[in-house]
């Protein structure tokens, strides 16, 4: 399995042609996945999606390649990993993250879409999926 510390991750840039077209490729999918994580987010951790709690499902998937804002590559042995950061264009300044694979003869597969579980000093816990502007395309898992 492809680690952080096992690829070599690319700088962050602007998408070209070709991360444009797996976009297109994966939209609907990405489209799907996004709901269907906030749906069930919101049954336990609704933190998760709050920044765009008022933006309807419509309106939180109205996305598309043209807001693909920043991608980075991970080469590994096995294939490409394209990281990808969305501009939610019903929002102001707020992202989502995704990761797909590139590698073999199926095409371009969705893998994640970046959902962040951070434990804080006091034991609290952070969760965040959507991101801004200023948050960095780093490699996640999950």
């Amino acid at each position: 399995m492809a680690t952080a510390e096992t690829v070599d991750l690319g700088e962050v840039h602007a998408p070209k042609e070709e991360s444009l077209k797996l976009f297109d490729d994966l939209e609907v999918e990405l489209k799907t996945k996004l709901q269907h994580l906030r749906h069930e987010s919101n049954k336990h951790e609704p933190e998760y999606f709050k920044k765009v709690a008022s933006l309807s499902d419509k309106e939180l998937t109205t996305f598309s390649s043209s807001d693909l804002k920043e991608v980075r590559i991970a080469t590994s042995a096995y294939g490409m990993h394209l990281f990808g950061k969305v501009l939610l264009p019903k929002s102001s300044d707020k992202y989502f993250m995704f990761r797909a694979f590139i590698g073999g003869e199926d095409g371009p597969k969705f893998h994640s879409i970046r959902m962040d579980e951070t434990e804080m000093k006091d034991g609290d816990k952070v969760f965040n999926a959507i991101f801004e502007k200023g948050d960095e395309l780093v490699w996640f898992d999950t």
